[in-house]
């Protein structure tokens, strides 16, 4: 099932997220935006965190890479990260055409709410024409 970008959370930073219920705990999906990766263009190395890492809201989980910078990741959630997309790394280029289904980074068993710094669809789409 295809995941619908209008449906998700977004940080400022460009990482969004899809929270999911299973067996009474929740699960945060976690990847980076079609934005982002159309502005940093050319992909070239991501870092991932490891499996059982705990994370809090806005700390440094990993970083991507591009033949223009080097970007660092952040956690919009607090949790364990209980998996990470191993074939990402290796597979870079799938980003540009699938960020939301393909593109996931890493999951998180959630240990907070989500933060109310996290915006919907519309307030993140404002952002990025501002930012051009």
């Amino acid at each position: 099932m295809a995941r619908d970008p209008s449906t998700l959370r977004y940080a400022e930073t460009h990482e969004w997220v899809d929270v999911q219920e299973e067996g009474g705990d929740k699960f945060a999906t976690i990847g980076i935006s079609a934005f982002a990766v159309e502005q940093l263009n050319d992909l070239v190395y991501m870092d991932l965190p490891e499996v059982g890492r705990e994370l809090e809201i806005g700390e440094e989980f990993g970083e991507v890479e591009s033949v223009k910078a080097v970007s660092p990741l952040y956690s919009p959630v607090a949790g364990e990260v209980v998996e990470v997309h191993s074939d990402l790394p290796d597979n870079l280029d799938n980003l540009n055409e699938d960020a939301f289904d393909f593109g996931w980074i890493l999951k998180v068993k959630l240990s907070a709410d989500l933060p109310d710094s996290l915006m919907d669809y519309a307030a993140y789409q404002k952002q990025c024409s501002e930012a051009g």
